[in-house]
C-alpha cells in the first residue's frame, strides 16, 4: 500500500460518509455503505477511482464465497453511491450483480414460545420491550425509539417514525399493550423515552438521555435463544409473527412489575 493511495482514499471516504448523512439515509444503511467501501479498499490496496470491470467481477466473486448475498447487495449498493456522489461517474464500470430470487416462508413464534420468550427474559425492561415489538410488530429500531408522545391513547394507534425507507407508519396499539406501557412507564417516568437506558438503573431512568442500547437488546435475546433451546431468529420473529392487527389474548403473558 503506497502513502498516496491510502491518503487519497481516506478524502474520498470522508466524503463519502459526508455525503451518506446529508442524503438523509438510517444509520444501518450508513454503516453498511461506509464498511462497505472499507471493505473493497482494503482489497484493492485503497486505489479505488479506477476500477475496471474485471476487477469488480472478481471482487464480488470473491466476496460471495464468503459472505452472503445480502453483504454482496450491500457492498454494490454501497459502491453505486460512491460512484454517483463521490466520484461522479457513471455506473457503466459496475458489473450488474443480481441475487436469485427466493421466496422463504418465515420461522413463526408460537403463543406458547412467545410467553416462554417474555418469562424467561429476566430484566423488566427487556421483557415490556420484546412483547411490545410482538404486539404492534415492531422492528427493533422502531421500538428502540418510541417516544411518550408517539402514544395516541384514545385512538388506540402508536405514531412509528422513520421507519424502513423513512416513512412513518400509523401502528394499532392493543389495549394489553397499553396497559403495560402504562404501567412500565409509571416505574421510569422518563418525559420522553418509553424505553429509555438501562445505564442508572430503572429506578433513576428518567434521567436518561438516549434510549434503550441496541447491543443490550440483542446480547439478552440471545442469551434468552440459548436457555430457551430455540434455534429461530427471535428478533425477526417478533416482528415477521406478529402483525400490528393482532389482538393478544389476555392470559398470553404475565409480567411481574416487582423484578425490574
Amino acid at each position: 500500500m503506497t502513502t498516496s493511495n491510502h491518503s487519497q482514499f481516506n478524502k474520498y471516504y470522508k466524503a463519502h460518509c459526508k455525503h451518506l448523512k446529508l442524503k438523509g439515509l438510517q444509520p444501518k444503511t450508513i454503516d453498511a455503505y461506509s464498511r462497505a467501501i472499507r471493505r473493497i479498499g482494503d482489497y484493492f490496496d485503497h486505489k479505488i477511482d479506477a476500477l475496471t470491470h474485471d476487477e469488480l467481477l472478481d471482487y464480488f466473486h470473491e466476496l460471495l464465497e464468503r459472505l452472503s448475498w445480502s453483504a454482496v447487495k450491500l457492498d454494490l449498493y454501497g459502491l453505486k453511491f460512491f460512484y454517483i456522489h463521490v466520484l461522479k461517474k457513471s455506473l457503466d464500470s459496475i458489473p450488474v450483480i443480481k441475487a436469485p430470487k427466493v421466496t422463504r416462508i418465515p420461522d413463526i413464534l408460537t403463543v406458547d414460545e412467545a410467553q416462554r420468550l417474555f418469562m424467561t427474559t429476566r430484566k423488566l425492561s427487556y421483557r415490556v420491550f420484546y412483547f411490545t415489538l410482538y404486539s404492534m410488530g415492531l422492528r427493533l429500531g422502531e421500538g428502540i425509539r418510541l417516544r411518550v408522545s408517539d402514544i395516541d391513547a384514545k385512538r388506540q394507534r402508536v405514531h412509528i417514525r422513520n421507519a424502513k425507507g423513512n416513512r412513518d407508519r400509523l401502528v394499532p396499539l392493543p389495549a394489553m399493550t397499553l396497559h403495560i406501557l402504562r404501567e412500565f412507564w409509571q416505574l421510569h417516568r422518563h418525559p420522553s423515552f418509553i424505553f429509555p437506558n438501562r445505564h442508572r438503573g430503572l429506578e433513576n431512568a428518567h434521567l436518561a438521555t438516549s434510549p434503550m442500547n441496541r447491543e443490550g437488546v440483542q446480547s439478552t435475546i440471545s442469551k434468552v435463544t440459548r436457555e430457551m433451546g430455540l434455534k429461530k431468529k427471535l428478533l425477526a420473529i417478533l416482528y415477521a409473527t406478529a402483525m400490528p392487527r393482532i389482538y393478544l389474548k389476555p392470559g398470553l403473558i404475565c409480567l411481574s412489575f416487582k423484578n425490574t
